[in-house]
C-alpha cells in the first residue's frame, strides 16, 4: 500500500519538485501546505503516513508546526528539510521529534533514502 504524505514549502516549484519525486517512486501526496499553520491544518484533515516539512516559512515556520502535530499527534512522521544547514536548527527540529532532516537543494535519492528510512 502507497505511503500518504504531506508536502511542505514555503516554495511552489520545491513542492512540485518533491512531489515529482515521490509520486515517481510510488508514494501518494494527499496534501501541500504553503506555511507552517496550513501544515498543521492539512496534517489534521489528512492524516498522512509522513510529512515533508520545510523549516523556513511564513506564518509559522517548520519547528512552530512539527510541535504543533506532535501535540496532537504524538507519534507523527516528521522528516524537516531546510536549505540552512545550521546546526542549531537541525538540533532542534530533532529535539522537537522530527525523525530525519534533508538539506536543500537535494538529490532524489537522499529524499528517497530518508523517506524509506522513516516509512519503509
Amino acid at each position: 500500500m502507497a505511503k500518504n504524505i504531506l508536502v511542505c514549502d514555503d516554495a511552489a516549484f520545491m513542492r512540485m519538485m518533491i512531489k515529482d519525486i515521490l509520486t515517481k517512486n510510488g508514494y501518494n501526496v494527499v496534501g501541500e501546505a504553503e506555511n507552517g499553520a496550513k501544515a498543521v491544518e492539512k496534517y489534521n484533515e489528512t492524516k498522512p503516513d509522513l510529512v515533508l516539512m520545510d523549516i523556513t516559512m511564513p506564518e509559522m515556520d517548520g519547528i512552530q508546526a512539527l510541535k504543533k502535530i506532535k501535540e496532537t499527534d504524538a507519534g507523527a512522521l516528521v522528516i524537516m528539510c531546510s536549505a540552512m544547514g545550521q546546526q542549531a536548527m537541525v538540533i532542534e527540529s530533532i529535539q522537537s521529534g522530527a525523525k530525519d532532516f534533508i538539506v536543500k537543494p537535494f538529490q532524489a535519492d537522499r529524499v528517497l533514502e530518508a523517506v524509506k528510512k522513516v516509512v519503509g
